[in-house]
């Protein structure tokens, strides 16, 4: 079975002496919880994994139950060490004060339980670590499939990967484009916005909150003013309220806003945002053409493939945590700036040869970035540049 790099991650953590809960976090159906169970099977320690996807939200003793289940079989086998996972732990309610608990109890007693959390819903998890657990944790970040994983797992063509993107558990599907888009709807879209959404945070308008995400999933890789989205969606209420259903999807790995990039904090905020999915296989399930008429259509295929390459820079971006903006100056326009501390690197993607590059020019001017270049005719070619280890970039 095909062995993502985070394989090795966990599984050198999981050898090393007990110090440090290990959080794996993620979008759903990017293969988290199978990861973990191949390490598993292979790691030679003794392990109990439970999941809490089907228990009650208000059950806190579950959590303690789990720990006291793997105490005594630790205990009655005479276990120097085991291993605790807890899958979709985020679904429990205050599970970080439990986890403390138990956390804090076993380094107490010196009992040598190491432990695995697996999450979903980033927002939840992260509150959770930065309010009860802090010091006591380090996080596994895990992005969708990169063009690489999916030619070597599934032997995608580029086109293939800008087209459905990188979910492995539709990639047997791309055949069917009726069973793709359902399988893509009902397991991610559905139960992202169903689970991680709407059972921890009170939303008013549910209704509002998936057109939201429609309309900026078929608008991705553009940009689109929250007052032309009002215009567009049934009962929008305003802005603010369109501002915080994106800020809500960006935090469960759908879509993101990019800002535009200015030094002048203020000014970012208020820019117009650049509607990005985080994996493209979101914004064809609203593409009325198929594949192959995509392909012929080169002006369409053209925002097809700007939103794949963006796609795969803001999964990167919450794997290696950087920053990704674009920007824009009357005419001139780049397509994606990324940030990393002090360094600035300029990208500008090209599915053609007649689009012009003065933009890229004009900020190499203005802010002087320590990389600026092209993605596709002209510059480095597409499946080099999705082959490439952006974090080695900064």
């Amino acid at each position: 079975m095909y062995k993502r790099s985070e394989y090795h991650i966990i599984t050198q953590r999981l050898k090393e002496k007990r110090k440090f809960i290990q959080v794996v976090m993620g979008a759903r159906q990017i293969g988290k919880s199978t990861v973990v169970k191949q390490v598993l099977k292979d790691i030679d320690l003794p392990y109990q994994f439970f999941s809490a996807d089907n228990i009650p939200a208000t059950k806190q003793s579950w959590i303690s139950d789990c720990w006291d289940a793997v105490r005594s079989i630790k205990k009655s086998n005479n276990y120097e060490s085991m291993i605790l996972v807890i899958d979709e732990i985020q679904k429990i309610s205050n599970w970080s004060e439990a986890v403390k608990k138990e956390w804090d109890a076993d380094t107490f007693n010196d009992c040598d339980i190491k432990v695995l959390l697996l999450g979903s819903s980033r927002v939840m998890l992260e509150k959770g670590l930065s309010e009860s657990l802090a010091g006591r944790f380090e996080e596994i970040r895990m992005s969708h499939w990169s063009f690489l994983e999916m030619k070597e797992c599934f032997d995608f063509s580029l086109e293939q990967y800008i087209y459905y993107g990188g979910y492995p558990g539709a990639a047997s599907l791309i055949n069917d484009n009726d069973r793709f888009s359902q399988y893509i709807q009902s397991a991610i879209i559905d139960a992202t916005i169903n689970k991680d959404i709407l059972m921890d945070t009170p939303i008013n308008k549910p209704a509002l909150l998936r057109q939201t995400f429609e309309l900026g999933a078929s608008y991705s890789g553009e940009l689109l003013s929250l007052n032309k989205m009002l215009g567009s969606l049934q009962d929008a209420g305003n802005t603010v309220t369109l501002a915080g259903y994106i800020n809500l999807l960006n935090e469960s790995g759908l879509l993101c806003g990019l800002q535009k990039f200015s030094i002048d904090n203020a000014r970012r905020k208020a820019s117009i945002p650049k509607l990005q999915v985080y994996n493209n296989a979101l914004k064809m399930v609203y593409n009325s053409s198929s594949f192959e008429q995509s392909l012929i259509d080169r002006k369409h295929w053209g925002r097809i493939f700007e939103s794949g390459i963006g796609a795969y820079l803001v999964s990167q971006a919450f794997t290696h945590r950087f920053e990704v903006y674009y920007w824009r100056e009357r005419n001139d326009e780049v397509d994606f700036i990324l940030r990393k501390n002090n360094s600035l690197i300029a990208i500008e993607v090209k599915s053609n040869a007649e689009k012009n590059t003065s933009g890229l020019d004009r900020f190499r001017q203005n802010f002087n970035p320590d990389k600026a270049f092209i993605v596709g005719e002209g510059g480095i070619t597409p499946e080099e540049f999705l082959s490439m280890n952006i974090k080695k970039l900064f």
